[in-house]
C-alpha cells in the first residue's frame, strides 16, 4: 500500500502527513483551507478539492479534524468519504471527538462497505513534525497490525486500545488527566512563589525526585522561561468531552471538573490564545494579581 489520502492539513495533520511523504508514502490531501495544504503540495501531495476525491484517489484514508461536525461531514457530508464509487474502502481518523460521534458514524460507513478505524494521537506540533507522536489506535485488530508502517511513520509509541471508540476515550481521559496536572502544579508553583520559593529552584526539586516525568519537565521548563506558544489548545473541548461522558456513566470527577472551570475563566478573560501551560500560567498570574510579562 503506497497511495494515501489525507484529510486535515492544519498544525497537528500536516506534521503527520509530512512525515508519510518522507516515508515514501504518495499522498494526496484536501483541507477547507487550501493554503494550510501549500506546504505539503510543494513536498509532492497531490491537492483535490473533496473527502470523496480523496477516497477516489488512494487506498486508505487517514484525518486529523477539528471537531465532531468536521469528522460527520467528511465521512457523511455533501462530497464525503461515503459517496466515493471507487478507491479507498478504508478510514483512520485521529481527529480528537467524543466516543459516541465515532461510533454513529461507523454505523452508517460501515452499511456502505468502509472499514473504519478509530485513532488518537499524543503530543503537540513539534512531536506530530518529528515523527513522535504517541499513537493509540482502537478497533479492527488485523486492520492495527497491516497498518503498522503507516503508523510508524508518525509515532514512535503504538497501541491497540480494544473496540472501536475507545482510542477517543484514551485521547479524551490523556486530556482530563493533564489539565488537572498542568492548573495543579501551576497552583501550587504560585502558593510556592508567595512563600518565597522560586519556579527554578522548584523545577530542579521535581526533576530530581519521584514526581519527575517529561510531561512535568516540559511543563517546569515553560513556567520557568514564561515561554508560551501562541496557539490555540485542544484541551478544553477534549476535556469537555470526557466530563460529557462522565456525566451520562454517572462517574464523578470533580477535580477534572474544577480544571474545565480554569479554562473556562481562561476564554472569558482571553488568557486562552496560547498552549495549555500557557493558559494555566496566564491564569493564575491574574488570579494572584501578578502582571504578565507577555500578553
Amino acid at each position: 500500500m503506497q497511495n494515501l489520502g489525507f484529510i486535515g492539513t492544519g498544525g497537528m495533520g500536516s506534521g503527520m502527513a509530512n512525515n508519510l511523504i518522507k516515508a515514501g508514502y504518495r499522498l494526496v490531501v484536501t483541507d477547507l483551507n487550501r493554503k494550510q495544504a501549500e506546504g505539503l503540495e510543494s513536498q509532492g501531495a497531490d491537492f483535490v478539492e473533496s473527502p470523496k476525491a480523496v477516497a477516489e484517489s488512494c487506498e486508505l484514508v487517514l484525518s486529523m479534524l477539528p471537531n465532531n461536525d468536521a469528522v460527520r461531514a467528511v465521512g457523511l457530508g455533501n462530497g464525503g468519504l461515503i459517496e466515493a464509487t471507487s478507491g479507498a474502502k478504508a478510514w483512520v481518523d485521529f481527529s480528537s471527538i467524543d466516543k459516541a460521534t465515532i461510533i454513529s458514524i461507523n454505523d452508517k460507513l460501515d452499511k456502505a462497505g468502509w472499514n473504519l478505524v478509530d485513532a488518537g494521537a499524543g503530543g503537540v506540533e513539534e512531536v506530530a513534525e518529528a515523527g513522535n507522536l504517541a499513537l493509540w489506535i482502537s478497533g479492527s485488530k488485523d486492520l492495527f497490525d497491516e497498518y503498522q508502517p503507516i503508523f510508524q511513520a508518525m509515532g514512535k509509541s503504538i497501541l491497540h486500545v480494544g473496540e472501536l471508540g475507545n482510542a477517543k476515550l484514551v485521547k479524551n481521559a490523556m486530556a482530563m488527566f493533564a489539565a488537572v496536572q498542568h492548573m495543579s502544579l501551576i497552583e501550587i508553583c504560585g502558593w510556592l512563589n508567595k512563600g518565597g520559593l522560586d519556579e527554578a529552584t522548584f523545577q530542579e526539586i521535581i526533576t530530581n525526585s519521584q514526581q519527575d516525568s517529561v510531561a512535568m519537565r516540559k511543563i517546569m521548563e515553560t513556567v520557568v522561561s514564561r515561554n508560551y506558544k501562541p496557539r490555540k489548545s485542544w484541551m478544553p473541548k477534549d476535556v469537555g468531552f470526557g466530563l460529557d461522558m462522565a456525566r451520562e456513566m454517572e462517574v464523578p470527577m470533580p477535580f477534572v471538573g474544577l480544571a474545565q472551570q480554569m479554562f473556562a475563566i481562561a476564554q472569558a478573560t482571553n488568557k486562552d490564545g496560547y498552549e495549555a501551560t500557557g493558559i494555566a500560567c496566564k491564569l493564575y498570574d491574574l488570579i494572584n494579581g501578578k502582571k504578565a510579562e507577555k500578553d
